[in-house]
């Protein structure tokens, strides 16, 4: 049996050896609850009543997943996603133009994509 390279735990001073790269389990779930305690409620953040009664008009208006559409398949809608993410700006936030249905594959892409997604920090420069 041919042996890989052992990763690291990322948290600093742990040494733990992994198989692949990222946390120990013991450390796994502490970078978890750091991430979040630090975190807004969906409801803080924007999505609250009113979010979840547009999100579902918008989802029966249009149903299909517009990133699988690009690829010529057809999967069911299940988030709404800002096209340009609105960083709090309740005016593009609420502006229907800026919404688009997606499969939740094609949003979390979509998310880790532009945000670093998962906590992690943003990319200095959008993909081209």
């Amino acid at each position: 049996m041919a042996l890989g390279a052992k990763f690291i735990c990322r948290r600093v001073g742990c040494g733990a050896l992994l198989d692949s790269p990222g946390y120990c389990p013991q450390h796994t779930n502490s970078q978890r609850r750091a991430a979040d305690a630090e975190r807004k409620t969906s409801s803080e953040r924007g999505y609250g009543y009113r979010w979840q009664k547009a999100r579902h008009t918008y989802l029966k208006n249009n149903p299909l997943c517009v990133g699988c559409g690009r690829l010529g398949m057809v999967r069911a809608a299940t988030e709404v996603d800002h096209i340009i993410p609105h960083r709090g700006d309740q005016t593009l936030f609420w502006d229907t133009s800026n919404w688009q249905g997606l499969c939740k594959p094609c949003h979390s892409r979509k998310t880790a994509r532009e945000d670093g997604g998962w906590g992690r920090s943003a990319p200095s420069a959008p993909p081209v």
